[in-house]
């Protein structure tokens, strides 16, 4: 599959990239710097541009069989690069037909906020990373708007740690049972793994330990 990564050069894209050429799939990293992905595979390329811009986005997408969301919030915790990026890709796909959207959200936000603890709820999400988690609600609205074949995905806190394929994913809003974190490279397992799974199309699936 002809696979484009958005936020290839984040920690949960690098496990992305490197997952999906291992599975077999031509990777486009796209990023600010992709030259800092070290990672060298004849089945990878490199598209160095700024999400913002329209006209790089669109060309970048063209031809493309999917397109994985990783955005990040980079080092300012009160921007909207995630979700003003979200958006010009959405319209990017619509421009030029490409339907399938996996994009990475965050445990807590929608309907799955009953799954936070108190800390989360309101230390992190409440004071210390409000508006990462406010833009994170915003680019959940874009996707939700559009007219792809999306899924969302709603990772808990991020760890170091290997892929283990062994994870919940799914669980309502009402479930207080996870330890709300996951590793990385299990975040990355579960996004590759919609690719061929039309389970979660149009849901917004929890993912955790």
């Amino acid at each position: 599959m002809k696979l484009i990564i958005f936020g290839a050069t984040g920690t949960v894209g690098r496990q992305v990239v490197e997952q999906a050429l291992t599975q077999g799939h031509l990777v486009t990293a796209f990023a600010r710097n992709p030259d800092r992905l070290e990672i060298e595979h004849p089945q990878l390329s490199r598209v160095r541009g700024d999400v913002m811009e329209f006209s790089v986005v669109k060309q970048a997408i063209e031809g493309q069989d999917a397109v994985v969301c990783v955005l990040g919030s980079g080092k300012k915790l009160t921007g909207t690069v995630r979700s003003r990026g979200t958006q010009q890709i959405v319209r990017a796909m619509e421009a030029t037909g490409v339907r399938r959207l996996i994009c990475q959200s965050t445990l807590g936000a929608g309907d799955s906020w009953g799954s936070l603890n108190f800390y989360w709820k309101y230390i992190m999400f409440g004071l210390i990373l409000r508006n990462v988690f406010a833009d994170h609600e915003k680019q959940e609205d874009y996707v939700r708007q559009s007219q792809l074949d999306w899924t969302i995905v709603r990772p808990g806190a991020f760890l170091d740690g290997e892929r283990t394929g062994r994870y919940r994913h799914g669980f309502p809003g009402t479930d207080r049972s996870s330890q709300l974190k996951i590793s990385r490279a299990d975040i990355a397992d579960f996004i590759l793994k919609q690719l061929a799974d039309n389970t979660y199309l149009h849901q917004a699936p929890s993912l955790s330990y």
